[in-house]
C-alpha cells in the first residue's frame, strides 16, 4: 500500500500550489522530461501520442476548408529577416542565429526561424504571377525556436511544436474571410475534440501581431482563473505583400499586391488540456483526445481464466476503442493509480466474480463513477459512457468559465474582483493604448479580446471614464 500511496501523495494539491500541481502532473504522466538545453524539453511518448492526436484531426479539418502542407526550411537569412520593419522589431529579442557554418564564419547571418512569415512570403514571390495562380492556402508542421527568458512546461518552451498557415488571396475581402474561417476551425476543434470552449475576438492594435492588420484569437480560462491564448489568426492586408513584392496580374490585365493571413496552433494547447481539466490525481483527458481511451486491468489476475477472459475483452474492443490491456505484475491499486495520473479516460476491472457474473465494471476517470454491465453489450456501454464523459466534460468547463467571469462598470468593481475573484472581466474600454497600457501596469490584467458578441455594460471607460468604445474580456494570463 506504501508504494501505491506514494504515486498521488507525488502530486501536489491544485488548491495548495497551482503551479506545483501542473508541473507535478506533466511529470508524473510522463508528459515531458527536461533535456540539457534551457527551455527545450523531451516529449516523451504519452506527451507526443497527444500532439500526435491533435495534428491528425486539425490537419482533417485544416484539408476540409481546402489547405495543402507544405516544408519550408527553418533558417532565414538575416537580409529577408529585415524587409518588414514591424515585423523584425516584434521578433528581435526572440531570435537566435547562426554566424558559424563548420568552423568557417557566414557572411550572413541566419535566423532559427521564430516564426515563418518572411519565407512564405520569399516563396509567393517566386511562384505568384497570376490571378490564376490565386489563392494560394498552404500550412506547415514544423517546430520554431524563440529565445525566452522564461519557460515553463507546454506553455512557454524556447523550442516547440506547432502548425502555421499562411495563405496569399487576390482581395482583401477573401483575405478576411478564411482569416476568420481558421479561427472558427480552431475554436469548433477545442470545443468538439478537447472539451475546451473558447472565447473568440478580435486582439488590440497593441497585443496584434507584428506587422499585421488585425489579429484575431481563442481565449480560455484554465482551473485557477486565468487565460490562456490558445489559438490565433492573422489578417495581414497587402503589407508584407508591398514589402516583399508579391504581385500578381489580374483580370484587368493590372498589376496588385496580395492580400495574405497566418494562423497557428501549438502544444501550449497541450497545457490548456492540462489546466482546464486535470485534478489532485493527475491528468483527465477527454475521450476524443486521449492516445489511451480505455484500459483493461485484470483483477486477480493469477486465478485460472482471469488473464484469458481479460485478452478477450480486449480483442474485442480494440477495432472500435484505442485500448490498452495492464498485465503487469503490478497490484491493482497501483495499476489504478497509474491509469488514473496519466488521465486515460476510462478503465474496465475484470474479476473472477465479474467472470462468474458474465460482466465487467466501467470507471470513468473524471467522476470515478463505476458503472456494472454484461460483457455481452460492453462495447455498446463504453461508448456511451465516453461520449457522456466527452459531453460533461465540455459542459463542467463551460460552467467554471461562466460562473467565474465577471462584470465591472466603474474601477472600483474592476480591482475589487481582480484581487478577490480570479477569472474573467468584462468591461468597457475607451480604445485609447495609454489607458490599456495603464490598466497592466496598475494591476497586472490583460486585455485578452475584444469578443464578436459585444455587450454595453456602461457609456464609459472603466478605467479612464472616457466615452467607451467596445467591451473588453480582461484577466491576468499565462
Amino acid at each position: 500500500m506504501a508504494k501505491e500511496k506514494k504515486l498521488v501523495e507525488a502530486i501536489t494539491s491544485m488548491n495548495e500550489d497551482f503551479a506545483q500541481w501542473y508541473t507535478d502532473v506533466v511529470k508524473k504522466a510522463e508528459l515531458l522530461e527536461y533535456s540539457n538545453v534551457r527551455g527545450c524539453m523531451i516529449f516523451r511518448p504519452n506527451g507526443y501520442a497527444i500532439w500526435e492526436n491533435i495534428q491528425h484531426e486539425l490537419d482533417r479539418r485544416f484539408k476540409e476548408t481546402g489547405v495543402e502542407n507544405v516544408y519550408l526550411p527553418m533558417l532565414i537569412p538575416e537580409s529577408l529577416l529585415q524587409k518588414e520593419a514591424d515585423h523584425v522589431e516584434g521578433f528581435a529579442p526572440e531570435c537566435a542565429w547562426v554566424t558559424m557554418g563548420g568552423n568557417e564564419p557566414l557572411e550572413e547571418r541566419l535566423c532559427i526561424r521564430p516564426t515563418s512569415e518572411t519565407v512564405f512570403c520569399d516563396l509567393y514571390s517566386r511562384i505568384v504571377q497570376s490571378y490564376r495562380d490565386l489563392p494560394k492556402v498552404y500550412n506547415q508542421w514544423c517546430s520554431v525556436l524563440r529565445w525566452e527568458k522564461t519557460t515553463r512546461p507546454f506553455l512557454r518552451h524556447m523550442e516547440f511544436l506547432w502548425q502555421e498557415g499562411h495563405t496569399a488571396h487576390a482581395t482583401a475581402e477573401e483575405a478576411e474571410e478564411r482569416t476568420i474561417q481558421m479561427l472558427n476551425v480552431y475554436a469548433d476543434f477545442c470545443e468538439e475534440v478537447l472539451a475546451i470552449p473558447m472565447i473568440k475576438g478580435r486582439k488590440t492594435d497593441k497585443e496584434k501581431f507584428a506587422g499585421a492588420e488585425a489579429t484575431y484569437t481563442i481565449e480560455a480560462m484554465m482551473h485557477d482563473g486565468k487565460a490562456l491564448q490558445s489559438g490565433t489568426s492573422h489578417n495581414f492586408g497587402d503589407g508584407f505583400a508591398k514589402a516583399y513584392g508579391i504581385q500578381y496580374t489580374d483580370r484587368d490585365n493590372k498589376l496588385k499586391h496580395v492580400h495574405q493571413t497566418s494562423w497557428g496552433m501549438s502544444t501550449r494547447i497541450i497545457g490548456a488540456i492540462i489546466m482546464v481539466h486535470g485534478d489532485d490525481s493527475g491528468l483527465v483527458l477527454p475521450p476524443r483526445i486521449a492516445p489511451t481511451q480505455v484500459m483493461v486491468i485484470p483483477i486477480a489476475q493469477q486465478k485460472e481464466g482471469v488473464l484469458e477472459k481479460a485478452s478477450e475483452v480486449y480483442e474485442s474492443l480494440k477495432g472500435r476503442f484505442r485500448v490498452k490491456m495492464d498485465d503487469s505484475a503490478k497490484s491493482p491499486g497501483w495499476k489504478f493509480s497509474e491509469q488514473e495520473v496519466r488521465g486515460i479516460p476510462a478503465r474496465i476491472e475484470l474479476g473472477p466474480k465479474d467472470i462468474e457474473k458474465n460482466q465487467a465494471v466501467i470507471v470513468r476517470r473524471d467522476t470515478r463513477e463505476k458503472i456494472v454491465v454484461s460483457l455481452d453489450s460492453l462495447a455498446d456501454e463504453l461508448e456511451k459512457v465516453l461520449n457522456t464523459m466527452q459531453k460533461e466534460m465540455l459542459e463542467r468547463a463551460r460552467v467554471h468559465r461562466d460562473t467565474h467571469t465577471y462584470t465591472a462598470k466603474n474601477w472600483d468593481e474592476f480591482t475589487d474582483i481582480l484581487e478577490n475573484k480570479p477569472g474573467f472581466i468584462k468591461a468597457m474600454w475607451c480604445g485609447e493604448q495609454e489607458c490599456e497600457l495603464a490598466i497592466k501596469e496598475e494591476t497586472g490584467a490583460t486585455t485578452r479580446c475584444m469578443p464578436f458578441e459585444q455587450e454595453c455594460i456602461s457609456d464609459v471607460c472603466v478605467h479612464c471614464g472616457k466615452p467607451a468604445k467596445k467591451m473588453i474580456y480582461f484577466g491576468k494570463a499565462y
